[in-house]
């Protein structure tokens, strides 16, 4: 296993770092055998990031998580990562909206503290301009979140603050220049990198601004998320999330798909799509790791033994990114 430093944190944290959101589906199921085989392999392999969050399966990702560390008495050998997402009729009291969702989660967890709190709403101009969307004042501003998260670090419950790159780049850059937060997790995969570099007129698909410079420019730590583009990087049907959820939904999932078709015709011999979807997720020299759904301990050994081969090197990034975003190029004209 790779390990990378996470920012200015003083962490250094698995290059593979252990996705338990909704897609994979093992932590928000009830397979209770698999979830713990798997936690197990996991960090038998070196990984020692956890990623969840209270939304996850209405808290169950967190609940069995916190179950399969206690039972495998693992909880102080990893760090655990989870995240708060205020509703829009919690923005009249932010602060009790963070420190009940805090509360919940560290009870679910079995943990008397997390290495990191995230926020999970995306950030724009308009509350509301995107699902569950807040604007910077709601995170920076009096009363906001950073104030209430900050508490909660000075009475120890949480180690480090960070975000969810999600929303509009130049709202997140306002928040990201606060300097008051450790961390970022980004969508940044090879049919979209438009977080780690600047995009051509013509692309059409969620732009996330280079905003991987700015956050490497404060010094913090950058999660790569949506590596495997909810699936449609390893050729899987969409899960029964992508089939709901107003975040990353169904119709971008398919739009994936076609992209990761004309990516493959670019592979080069013996490498599949998948195997290049998470080399090129640490290709970015900004990346600290990338955050994969697993859900057995053999995709836990195939995300490790790639990700051991090192990144893809920049020529094939550039032709495989070039052939993925062909087609969009061209239906835009």
């Amino acid at each position: 296993m790779r390990y990378c430093p996470l920012g200015s944190t003083e962490i250094e944290v698995s290059q593979l770092a252990f996705g338990a959101g909704p897609v994979s589906q093992l932590l928000t199921g009830q397979q209770h055998d698999v979830q713990r085989a798997t936690i197990e392999a996991a960090v038998a392999a070196g990984v020692n990031w956890f990623d969840t969050a209270a939304t996850y399966g209405a808290g169950q990702s967190e609940t069995n998580l916190g179950r399969a560390l206690n039972e495998l008495d693992l909880a102080d050998r990893v760090h655990v990562a989870t995240k708060v997402r205020v509703m829009p009729e919690q923005l009249g009291d932010i602060g009790a909206a963070v420190r009940q969702s805090v509360a919940e989660s560290l009870q679910r967890l079995r943990l008397p503290r997390i290495t990191l709190l995230q926020i999970h709403n995306a950030i724009t101009s308009a509350a509301g301009a995107e699902p569950t969307s807040i604007t910077p004042q709601h995170v920076i501003g009096p009363g906001g979140l950073l104030e209430t998260m900050c508490r909660l670090r000075d009475e120890g419950l949480v180690a480090h603050l960070g975000l969810t790159g999600l929303g509009e780049p130049d709202a997140l850059r306002r928040v990201i220049d606060s300097g008051e937060f450790a961390t970022i997790q980004i969508p940044y995969n090879v049919l979209n990198p438009s977080a780690g570099r600047a995009m051509p007129n013509d692309f059409d698909e969620p732009n996330y601004g280079d905003l991987i410079s700015d956050c490497a420019a404060r010094g913090m730590g950058v999660f790569a998320i949506r590596v495997l583009a909810g699936g449609a990087l390893a050729g899987r049907p969409p899960s029964p999330h992508t089939r709901k959820t107003p975040f990353f939904p169904l119709a971008l999932y398919e739009r994936d798909c076609r992209r990761a078709d004309a990516m493959a015709r670019c592979l080069p011999g013996g490498m599949s799509r998948t195997e290049a979807a998470v080399r090129f997720s640490v290709s970015h020299a900004g990346v600290s790791s990338a955050i994969i759904g697993l859900g057995t301990p053999d995709e836990v050994e195939q995300a490790v033994r790639w990700l051991d081969r090192g990144p893809i090197d920049e020529t094939l990034a550039a032709r495989l990114t070039d052939a993925a975003l062909r087609p969009v190029s061209q239906k835009t004209q």
